[in-house]
């Protein structure tokens, strides 16, 4: 009976793939094999039982360990027990334990997830930067608090997000060398069943499966890399459901700026016809708060008893698991909510020229101040005439042209040009494209 939605609703193929049930058991059997060969270089058993040995263990099948692990109540054991049986060899999981084998197949799985995660953040800061430059010179109305502020651009909003993403996949690369580790200690982590072998026979295990060896661990590896990673998806999350939300926010109907794809045939609503749901920003927002809620439980994971206790496993199946297949699935969606999504300009000129200059202010307090007028003085001045444009319902130039106290340093044409969203960007456009270059040298 499948009782998750991850198993029907939620995460991509690719994702799902590595860490389904049939992979684990795949990964910490050539976890074992490694193993073997180790062995056999340092002679506990022959080069030709180490290759007949891995030729016949990958026989072994998710049923049988769950036959076997039904029996005896232990599932690497049983794992064990499944490999030997396949392949004959007596000298499976020898020196090792059971974090051994489980978390050096984890870094097998974490490793082929961030190779999913690198790829698909880098097209999505390269398509952002893109839109950065496409929409640079679309003029839109700023908003702080939920209100009119001052004029940026499109461009700047996109800007602002690949910066973000692009900061994502350094943290992503400086991740790696923390992560990607395996162990091959033994009980409490002193490789005693290996004595003096025991460096080597870990490193050989390592080099054979491309990672590099925990520099300590004692029976597990230390888990404040695991919270690393996940602080690193919670983190990614949060980046991904901003950039959802503002979609959303600026989808609504009385905005209309930016609109989500709606397929010819999508249905928006159940009763009512004409509705255009932002469905995947919402999703990805949903979403995004359960890969955060993560977080603490995988904190308490690494807080155990000693060299270890059991409190971490049953946490970590899910942890790590649903973590990585949720953050990967919301960042597949977003990616394509904003290839895909389309700009309403003539909504968004309408935004900005329904507030009637009054998001410009500060432009004219500026200029005031530079013609001599105390900022304060300047900025009390412009907040009455605003106020007053409030009450009136009039234009913020219509009042500053009935305002003695302005006209003494300005002509009208002064004005209304000071009064043109255009006129006041700064160095908006600048920044953008000093963002695209610096995003296309990072993920190049």
């Amino acid at each position: 009976m499948i009782v998750h939605p991850i198993d029907y609703r939620y995460g991509t193929p690719e994702m799902k793939r590595i860490w389904s049930e049939e992979s684990k058991i795949k990964r910490m059997v050539r976890v074992e094999m490694a193993l073997l060969r180790a062995l056999a270089k340092k002679g506990y058993l022959s080069e030709e039982e180490a290759k007949e040995a891995k030729m016949k263990a990958y026989k072994v099948t998710p049923e049988r360990v769950k036959e076997i692990e039904a029996e005896i109540k232990h599932d690497i054991m049983a794992l064990v027990k499944a490999i030997t049986e396949a392949t004959g060899c007596k000298w499976v999981h020898f020196g090792a334990t059971s974090n051994d084998i489980i978390d050096t197949a984890t870094a097998l799985q974490l490793r082929d997830s961030l190779k999913i995660l690198e790829v698909k953040i880098k097209r999505f800061a390269r398509i952002l930067a893109e839109k950065a430059v496409e929409y640079k010179d679309v003029v839109c109305l700023g908003r702080t608090h939920g209100q009119a502020a001052l004029p940026t651009t499109y461009g700047f909003r996109f800007a602002l997000w690949a910066a973000e993403v692009t900061r994502h996949y350094i943290r992503l690369q400086q991740l790696k060398e923390r992560l990607l580790v395996g162990q091959m200690s033994g009980a409490v982590g002193t490789q005693a069943a290996f004595g003096k072998d025991g460096f080597e026979i870990e490193e050989e295990v390592m080099r054979l499966l491309n990672l590099k060896p925990a520099i300590i661990s004692s029976q597990i590896i230390p888990r404040d890399s695991y919270c690393e990673y996940i602080e690193f998806l919670a983190n990614l999350a949060a980046t991904l459901e901003k950039i959802a939300l503002n979609f959303r926010l600026l989808q609504r109907a009385e905005v209309g700026e930016i609109l989500e794809k709606f397929e010819a045939k999508q249905v928006g609503s159940s009763t009512m016809p004409h509705k255009r749901n932002p469905i995947d920003c919402e999703n990805i927002c949903g979403l995004a708060r359960v890969v955060r809620g993560f977080v603490e439980p995988q904190h308490q994971s690494a807080i155990l008893w000693e060299e270890r206790d059991l409190t971490n496993s049953s946490a970590e199946r899910i942890t790590l698991v649903e973590a990585t297949v949720l953050a990967d699935h919301i960042l597949t969606k977003m990616i394509k909510v904003v290839s895909s999504a389309s700009l309403n300009l003539e909504n968004i000129r309408r935004n900005l020229e329904m507030q009637r200059g009054l998001n410009l202010s500060e432009a004219v307090m500026i200029e005031m101040t530079k013609r001599g007028v105390g900022r304060q003085e300047a900025h009390e001045i412009l907040r009455q005439a605003a106020m007053r444009a409030y009450e009136h319902n009039s234009s913020l130039l219509e009042e500053l042209l009935k305002d003695e106290r302005i006209m003494k340093y300005f002509r009208e044409d002064e004005l209304r040009k000071m009064l043109k969203p255009e006129n006041y960007l700064g160095t908006a456009k600048e920044r953008v494209e000093r963002v695209v270059k610096w995003v296309n040298e990072v993920i190049k």
